[in-house]
């Protein structure tokens, strides 16, 4: 099977649809399928076969993350001989609608991965917002009807988009992960690395420091943790726009030599962080899924997270984690009763690693292929017709 995978984002930049985009496309090349990738060029990519890039332009709202220019001589002649037997979006803006349109073209199916509930991300618009929002669901509700399917990683956001009117097919695949990766970290290069005691508790955050993550709140029922827990330290890791203002927060909180912020770091440093922490917690809002959380548990961490959209089909309440509402005492609240009793902690974990190989890499991706083996198969039967 031949498989175009159109993308706004792709590696060197670091994000959740890039790291899925990744998992599946070794996954894929691994079962001995070939997968070519469309994508923005970045400064100092490197050259990776089977990847075309774009020129682009840096982002106005986040320099890291670069816009593709939609347009190039080279791609019709390159999107005809490679005789793609499926398109996969991961977009519905520049790329995606340009996969789109040549998978329009060519007569073969589209899928669209739905990533990312982009009402949520309209504070980087600086104006018209409460039009934007309104927008952001239109956007995402007619791309998804253009498309033969629409794949996304978890129940939740299927009964969202179908809320707003999608009526296309919607498949839950979620996005997997490489299990024995968290299970065989360093667990002692997070308190090496930044200097943290023996005795401390680490509470561990992973994301883009961006203002859909809701960090603030994090940081908030973090100051109550401290004051009723003294030995305890929140780890957070990740980089983006949002950093300067929460290390002001942290330290107007009292909390800020009890909060360590790592910047970005590579994949195997990530896992080294899940390894040697007590627990993960999470406040984002604006989750599809939260694939940290399917990682954390990999790692054997507990998890206490805010309960909105994915992250609530990722945590089993009171099994592998709590949810709460999204409010400080409630989170620190949870967080305090987990670091409190040694035996639940442990209990927990043990329940989380077990429960996290439902999400292997290769489970994942088994039911991809499977998704796209019965569109192509759909579209044969109709040519016959």
């Amino acid at each position: 099977m031949k498989v175009g995978i159109f993308t706004d984002s792709y590696l060197p930049y670091t994000s959740g649809v890039v790291r899925s985009i990744q998992t599946f496309k070794e996954e894929l090349t691994s079962l001995g399928h070939d997968v070519f990738i469309f994508a923005p060029s970045y400064k100092n990519c490197n050259h990776e076969s089977r990847v075309f890039r774009f020129a682009s332009i840096p982002s106005l709202t986040n320099r890291e993350f670069t816009l593709a220019v939609p347009f190039s001589l080279r791609l019709k002649p390159i999107i005809q001989g490679l005789q793609l037997d499926l398109i996969h979006v991961h977009s519905p803006f520049l790329l995606g609608r340009l996969g789109a349109k040549y998978a329009r073209k060519e007569g073969i199916p589209l899928v669209f991965t739905y990533h990312t509930l982009y009402e949520e991300y309209v504070h980087y618009v600086p104006f018209a917002r409460s039009f934007t929002k309104e927008m952001a669901q239109k956007v995402s509700r007619d791309f998804c009807n253009q498309c033969d399917l629409v794949i996304v990683p978890t129940a939740i956001i299927a009964d969202y988009l179908q809320k707003i009117g999608v009526t296309v097919n919607i498949s839950k695949v979620p996005t997997g992960i490489k299990i024995d990766k968290f299970q065989t970290a360093d667990r002692a290069w997070l308190r090496q690395r930044f200097n943290i005691s023996p005795q401390e508790k680490i509470l561990l955050f992973v994301g883009r420091l961006g203002r859909e993550k809701n960090i603030g709140l994090l940081l908030e029922s973090f100051s109550l943790v401290n004051s009723e827990i003294n030995q305890t330290t929140l780890v957070i890791v990740g980089g983006g726009p949002e950093e300067e203002e929460l290390r002001s927060e942290a330290d107007h909180l009292g909390i800020g030599e009890r909060v360590v912020f790592t910047g970005t770091l590579s994949p195997d440093e990530v896992a080294n962080c899940y390894a040697g922490s007590d627990l993960f917690v999470f406040s984002s809002i604006s989750e599809t899924q939260g694939i940290v959380i399917a990682e954390a548990k990999a790692a054997g961490l507990p998890v206490v997270a805010v309960g909105a959209y994915g992250v609530s089909e990722m945590v089993e309440h009171g099994m592998d984690g709590y949810l709460t509402e999204p409010e400080p005492l409630q989170l620190a609240k949870h967080i305090c009763h987990v670091l409190k009793y040694d035996s639940l902690r442990e209990q927990m974990s043990s329940r989380a690693r077990s429960n996290a190989t439902k999400l292997s890499s290769a489970n994942c991706t088994a039911q991809l292929v499977k998704c796209y083996t019965d569109l192509i198969g759909s579209y044969k039967l109709d040519d016959i017709r």
